[in-house]
C-alpha cells in the first residue's frame, strides 16, 4: 500500500529468522519502510559480501529508533533473535532518548505458545502485535507509521502503545501433569517446563534442595554457567515448596530496567515492590521508606514489618540472574550483605524463619566482599555439573532413540555433557532432521544445528576485543591456560570454558573447533 513521504527519516532494525514466514514478511516491511522515506536495516538485504556481520549489527542496533521484532515459532527459539532483543532492551534502558522502541509482532504464533524464558523477561511489559495473513500487513504498517508520527518515544518505550494493535499478552497457567517415559521431541529453549519429560535429575542435588527449602530461614545457592539448568532447578525447588503450602515468588533480576541499578536506594525499592506485587500486596513503600534511615534499614523494615507479617505461610523467594548485580559493585556488596544478614537473623528471630532464599548465579562472585557479610559462603551450595554418560543415555531413550553407550560417547566427545547442547542434538535426531554422523560433521560449523548458538557467542565475543583475545589463547592451546581473573569470570559465565584448578580449557570440542576456525587460530 502507498505510504505518505516522511518528513523526518526514522531508522528501523528488523529482527527475524531467514526462513518463511519471517523472511517474506521482513522483506515486505523492509520495502514499505524505505518507500515511506525511512531507513531500514534487514541483515539479509543490508549486509554486503565481505562485511563483518557482528560489527554491523552492533552499529545498527545503536543507531536505530525502532526495533521491529518478528516473533514466529522459529524466531522465538532463536538464540540470535533473543540476543538482539536483550541488547536492544539494554540500549533502551541506558539511553536518555529511550531508544530503540521495541515493537514485537507475533507471526502465525499462537498466544497459547509461551515465549522462552529469556524473551518472557525482556518483553514482560511490552505489548505485542499479531500477524496471521498478508491481509494484516497494511494494517500493521499503518499502525507502525501512526506510532512513529506520534513520536512520544518515552511513552512508547514504556510499553504504553495502542491497545487495539498491541493487546496485552495473556498468561497461561502451567499444567503439572506427570511426564511420560518417552515423549514427542521438545525443542530446548531455556527453562524446562515442570511437566516436561526431558528434565534429567542429577542426584543427590534435587533431594538435598527439596529438603533444604523446608528448613526455617534456609538459603540455597545454585551456581552454573548459562544453559546448564539453573532456572529449571529453581522452578522445581519452588514447586516443591508450593506443594507444602508455601508462598513462592520467582524474581529474575533480568526483568529490572537498567535505571533500577542507578543506586542502592532505587534498587532496593524495586526489589521490595517486585516481591510485594508478586505476593499481591499493595505497594506501601511511602509508609516504610524514611530518608532518615539507610536504604538497607528501610528494605529490612519493609520485609520485617510489612511483607512477612502480612502472610500466614512461609515464603520461598527465588532470585534468578543475580549476576546482573555483579556489574554494579556499588550496590552488590550492600545487597548481598543484606541477604546474609536476613539469613543470620533467622537463627534467632521467628519473623525471618518464614523467609527461605534460593539465589541463582552463573559463576563465582568476583566482587571483593567481606567474608562475614557474603551470602556466598553460607547455606547450601549447589554447583550444577554436566550430565554424565548414563544421564545422556537416559535422555536419548526419552527421545525414543535406541542408543548404546557408544553413540553417547561419540556425542559427548563433541559437546561434553552440556545439558542444552546435548538436548539440541537429541531433538534433531529424534525428529530425523539429521543422523549422528552428519551432526558431528556439521556441529562446529554454521551449517549445523548449533549455528544460532555459536553465532550468538561469536557476536558477544567480538564486542569485547580482550575476550576475543582470551578465547583465542585458550582454544589455541592443547593444555590448560591461565587468564586474567575478570576475563576468566566472564568467559566462565558465558559457559565457554571449564576450570582445571586455576587454569581453564574450552568447555567442549564444539567451541574449540568453531572458534579456531572463525577467529583464525592457527
Amino acid at each position: 500500500m502507498p505510504m505518505p513521504a516522511a518528513s523526518k527519516s526514522i531508522r528501523f532494525f528488523i529482527s527475524y529468522r531467514s526462513q518463511d514466514p519471517d523472511l517474506s514478511l521482513a522483506k515486505d516491511f523492509y520495502e514499505a519502510i524505505k518507500a515511506a522515506g525511512h531507513e531500514a536495516f534487514m541483515a539479509g538485504e543490508s549486509i554486503r559480501l565481505g562485511e563483518k556481520w557482528p560489527q554491523r549489527i552492533d552499529e545498527e542496533l545503536k543507531l536505530c529508533d525502532y526495533f521491529l521484532l518478528l516473533l514466529s515459532e522459529r524466531s522465538a527459539t532463536s538464540e540470535m533473535v533473543t540476543e538482539e532483543v536483550r541488547q536492544a532492551k539494554e540500549l533502551r534502558d541506558g539511553s536518555d532518548r529511550h531508544k530503540p522502541v521495541i515493537l514485537p509482532i507475533r507471526v502465525n504464533f499462537s498466544w497459547g505458545v509461551p515465549l522462552n524464558y529469556d524473551l518472557r523477561g525482556y518483553l514482560q511489559q511490552v505489548q505485542q502485535g499479531e500477524w496471521n495473513s498478508p491481509a494484516d500487513t497494511p494494517k500493521i504498517l499503518q499502525e507502525i507509521f501512526s506510532l512513529v508520527a506520534i513520536g512520544d518515544v518515552e511513552r512508547l518505550a514504556d510499553g504504553e502503545m495502542s491497545n487495539d494493535f498491541f493487546p496485552s499478552s495473556p498468561s497461561y497457567p502451567l499444567i503439572h501433569s506427570p511426564p511420560l517415559p518417552v515423549a514427542e521431541p521438545e525443542l530446548p529453549e531455556g527453562q524446562v517446563d515442570l511437566a516436561s519429560a526431558f528434565y534429567i535429575e542429577r542426584p543427590p542435588i534435587e533431594s538435598r534442595c527439596y529438603e533444604a527449602i523446608l528448613k526455617p530461614g534456609s538459603l540455597i545457592r545454585i551456581k552454573a554457567p548459562r544453559q546448564m539448568g539453573k532456572t529449571s532447578l529453581m522452578a522445581r525447588i519452588l514447586h516443591q515448596a508450593s506443594q507444602q503450602d508455601y508462598l513462592t515468588v520467582p524474581l529474575s533480576f533480568q526483568l529490572a530496567d537498567g535505571k533500577v541499578f542507578a543506586d542502592l536506594d532505587k534498587f532496593l525499592q524495586w526489589f521490595c515492590a517486585s516481591v510485594g506485587r508478586r505476593l499481591k500486596l499493595p505497594n506501601k513503600l511511602t509508609d516504610y521508606w524514611d530518608v532518615i534511615f539507610g536504604s538497607k534499614d528501610n528494605c529490612t523494615a519493609y520485609f520485617e514489618e510489612y511483607l512477612l507479617p502480612e502472610i500466614n505461610q512461609p515464603l520461598a523467594l527465588g532470585l534468578d540472574e543475580v549476576d546482573r548485580i555483579f556489574q554494579h559493585p556499588e550496590i552488590a556488596a550492600d545487597f548481598f550483605g543484606l541477604l546474609r544478614a536476613w539469613h543470620e537473623d533467622a537463627k534467632n528471630r521467628d519473623i525471618w524463619k518464614k523467609l527461605r532464599l534460593v539465589v541463582v548465579h552463573s559463576t563465582e562472585v568476583y566482587i571483593p566482599m567481606n567474608i562475614n557479610q557474603s551470602p556466598f559462603n553460607v547455606g547450601l551450595p549447589i554447583d550444577l555439573p554436566e550430565f554424565n554418560a548414563q544421564q545422556v543415555l537416559d535422555l536419548a531413550r526419552r527421545h525414543g532413540l535406541n542408543w548404546s553407550f557408544t553413540q553417547v560417547e561419540r556425542l559427548m566427545a563433541m559437546v561434553g555433557g552440556h545439558p542444552y547442547l546435548v538436548r539440541v542434538a537429541l531433538y534433531h535426531m529424534a525428529r530425523q532432521d539429521t543422523t549422528l554422523n552428519l551432526l558431528l560433521q556439521t556441529a562446529p560449523t554454521e551449517a549445523g544445528p548449533y549455528s544460532d548458538h555459536l553465532r550468538r557467542h561469536l557476536w558477544n565475543l567480538e564486542q569485547c576485543p580482550e575476550l576475543t583475545a582470551a578465547i583465542k589463547k585458550v582454544v589455541a592451546s592443547t593444555s590448560p591456560v591461565r587468564l586474567d581473573s575478570i576475563q576468566c569470570f566472564k568467559l566462565l559465565s558465558m559457559g565457554l570454558l571449564q576450570q582445571q584448578g586455576n587454569d581453564v580449557t574450552p568447555r567442549c570440542n564444539l567451541y574449540r573447533q568453531y572458534f579456531c576456525d572463525r577467529l583464525r587460530v592457527s
